[in-house]
């Protein structure tokens, strides 16, 4: 895979969409891309958990939790899921916790921050839908880079330079 690097990306195709500077790495991969799959659900990861138990294809898993701040969505046992599927990374408009383990788990993970607690399991929530959250809409089958400049958005696989 060419070299990600999100500066280079947005002067190449000035089209692209950057989500608010609010996410911060966490997975042991500091640059990721990958066709975007969606999730969108709210203090409740049993969508998560059924997403990443499946083949990735090297896809980003691109997860609404409406920002919330009151549990984690996704610790290192999903991430370890995720990474063994073959899944390029996770971007979780939410928290995630066992820190210390994701940043030693093969996968991209950006997240707004970590928490201790973890979601309810309710089996709620939806899949392959449009989401915005960030100043951003995303939708299932838009590409996905990020890196430790930011994400960005687009609607087709950019050929990088590398």
């Amino acid at each position: 895979m060419s070299q990600i690097v999100t500066p280079d990306i947005c002067d190449a195709y000035p089209e692209v969409r950057v989500l608010d500077p609010i996410f911060v790495n966490f997975g042991a991969r500091d640059a990721f891309c990958g066709p975007i799959r969606t999730v969108k659900c709210f203090e409740d990861n049993s969508l998560v958990k059924q997403a990443v138990a499946e083949p990735g294809e090297g896809a980003v898993l691109v997860v609404d939790a409406g920002g919330s701040q009151r549990c984690a969505m996704l610790g290192d046992m999903l991430a370890a899921q995720a990474a063994g599927n073959g899944w390029n990374g996770v971007v979780m408009y939410g928290c995630v916790r066992d820190v210390d383990d994701l940043a030693e788990t093969d996968l991209g993970i950006q997240a707004l921050g970590a928490h201790p607690r973890r979601s309810e399991k309710r089996g709620e929530g939806q899949r392959d839908i449009p989401l915005t959250f960030a100043g951003v809409t995303l939708s299932p089958g838009e590409w996905l880079y990020a890196d430790d400049n930011g994400i960005v958005v687009a609607e087709r696989h950019l050929p990088l330079e590398g």
